[in-house]
């Protein structure tokens, strides 16, 4: 279907697109820079996986679900219960938080904070489309677990590294 430049739809699989580009430089920034291998290689599997699955969920959001074709790659109850195991599991490695975290800490934490904030533009977007059209059932609790997740991953980044956290300072 077509539609113009500025239509809900593509504004929400563009800010998608935009999101899956600094995944792609906190990953050159990891393979790069993180020099514990084992933590660099857990870093770059959560990334590669993401972009992976942001590609899916922009083809999601691009294309109306009346016009999906059969095995379409769609994001699924899976992909979102995936993230929460990984939020846990890398929540479990750090300490309860009790201010609030300034972006920072090494160039892949603060990449993974300026996703997480272009994730959340993201999800606002989608729900506006998704109260003018129907969009994928699991697209919005994934697009609002992948910012949790991302913010869990970018202090998790900065603990593995060795780097330290900017606290907010009242």
């Amino acid at each position: 279907q077509k539609v113009p430049k500025d239509h809900l739809r593509i504004e929400a699989y563009g800010t998608i697109d935009e999101l899956n580009a600094i995944l792609g430089i906190a990953r050159v920034f990891n393979l790069r820079e993180t020099t514990d291998v084992a933590v660099s290689g857990e870093i770059d599997v959560f990334l590669r996986t993401s972009q992976n699955n942001l590609f899916n969920l922009g083809s999601d959001l691009a294309t109306r679900v009346e016009d999906r074709w059969p095995n379409m790659p769609l994001i699924g109850a899976a992909d979102v219960t995936a993230l929460e195991t990984l939020i846990d599991r890398w929540n479990n490695d750090l300490f309860p938080l009790n201010s609030f975290v300034l972006p920072g800490g090494n160039p892949v934490s603060a990449f993974l904070h300026q996703a997480r904030t272009v994730c959340r533009r993201a999800e606002r977007c989608i729900l506006r489309l998704s109260r003018e059209e129907q969009i994928g059932e699991y697209v919005l609790s994934y697009v609002n677990r992948f910012s949790d997740a991302l913010f869990v991953a970018s202090r998790w980044a900065t603990i593995k590294t060795g780097a330290s956290e900017f606290l907010w300072e009242r």
